[in-house]
C-alpha cells in the first residue's frame, strides 16, 4: 500500500461514492476524463487539457463489463491500477482519481433502457451488439455522480464521442470536449490495446496503420470514395492477411456514408492477432 500513500501527496484517490460526493460537493468547475485504465499518452493529453480548462480535474478508472460483447475481450483488457497510478501521480495539478467497483457504479441494479437509434447501428455498433448502450449507460451514471462542467474524450473512437456527446449534452449541463487522436512517431493511434502486442507485432500494426493513412491522400480526387475503399479493403486484407470489419467514408456531422472528402473521415476497424483495433482520419 506504500505506493498508494505516496501518490496521495500529489492527488487524492476516491474509492467509493460517499467519498466522491463529499469531496466534489464544493466544486462546480470540474473537468472529467473517463478511462478504463491502460493509461497512455493519449489519456495524458486529455488530462492536461482538462487541467488547463477547469479548476479541478478528476480521472476515473473503471473497466466497464457492460460495454464488452465478449468475455474474452473483457478479461484480456490491459489495465493495471498500480501502473496507472504510477503514471498519473507524475501529472502536475491532477486533483482526483476515482476507482470505483462494479457495485459503486451499478448500485441501484436497475436495468438500463438506453437504446441506440437504428440509423446509428453502423460501424462499431453493427459489429459489437450492446457496446454503445453499455457506454452510454456508464457515462450517464458517472456524469450523475461527478457533475462535471466538461468531459474530455479522444476522437480515436469518433462514433463513441459522437454518441456520448449527443446523449449527455441533452440530459446534463455538461459539455463533451472532443480531442484529436494522439499518434506515436510511426503514426499509430495510441490505444490501451497496443499494450497487448509484442514489439515485432507492433511494428507490423504500424505498417498497416500507415497503409490506411495513405488512403486519405488517395481519395482526395476520387468521386466514388466508398467504392474505392471497398476495393482497397480487399487488397489490404490480402496483403497483410488481416480481417477488416469496415472501411468507410462517413460525414462527421451525422455519421452518414459520404463520397465527399471535406467534412468526412475514413472509419475503420480490423483484427490483428485476434486484437481489434479502430481508427479514423
Amino acid at each position: 500500500m506504500f505506493y498508494l500513500l505516496n501518490i496521495l501527496i500529489q492527488m487524492k484517490i476516491l474509492l467509493n461514492n460517499q467519498t466522491l460526493i463529499k469531496t466534489l460537493r464544493p466544486f462546480s468547475d470540474i473537468g472529467f476524463v473517463p478511462t478504463m485504465g491502460g493509461i497512455h499518452d493519449g489519456h495524458i493529453s486529455l488530462i492536461k487539457k482538462s487541467i488547463k480548462s477547469n479548476k479541478k480535474t478528476i480521472v476515473s478508472i473503471f473497466v466497464n463489463p457492460k460495454q464488452f460483447n465478449s468475455i474474452k475481450d473483457f478479461k484480456s483488457y490491459p489495465s493495471s491500477i498500480k501502473d496507472d497510478l504510477t503514471i498519473l501521480k507524475r501529472i502536475k495539478k491532477l486533483d482526483y482519481v476515482y476507482i470505483p467497483k462494479f457495485k459503486h457504479i451499478y448500485e441501484n441494479n436497475k436495468r438500463s433502457n438506453i437504446k441506440i437509434e437504428k440509423k446509428y447501428k453502423i460501424l462499431c455498433a453493427k459489429f459489437r451488439k450492446g457496446h454503445f448502450e453499455g457506454v452510454l449507460d456508464v457515462m450517464n451514471r458517472l456524469t450523475k455522480k461527478i457533475k462535471p462542467k466538461n468531459i474530455f474524450m479522444g476522437e480515436k473512437d469518433f462514433q463513441q464521442f459522437f454518441l456520448v456527446k449527443n446523449f449527455i449534452e441533452k440530459r446534463f449541463d455538461t459539455k463533451i470536449i472532443g480531442c484529436k487522436t494522439i499518434r506515436n512517431r510511426n503514426n499509430l493511434a495510441l490505444s490501451s490495446r497496443n499494450f497487448l502486442f509484442k514489439k515485432k507485432e507492433l511494428k507490423q500494426v504500424e505498417k498497416i496503420s500507415n497503409k490506411f493513412l495513405k488512403l486519405k491522400i488517395k481519395i482526395k480526387k476520387i468521386r466514388e470514395i466508398n467504392k474505392f475503399l471497398q476495393k482497397s479493403k480487399k487488397e489490404i486484407e490480402n496483403f497483410f492477411d488481416i480481417k477488416i470489419e469496415y472501411l468507410e467514408n462517413r460525414s462527421i456531422k451525422n455519421l452518414s456514408k459520404s463520397n465527399k472528402y471535406k467534412g468526412s473521415r475514413i472509419f475503420l476497424a480490423y483484427y490483428f492477432k485476434d486484437i481489434r483495433l479502430i481508427d479514423n482520419f
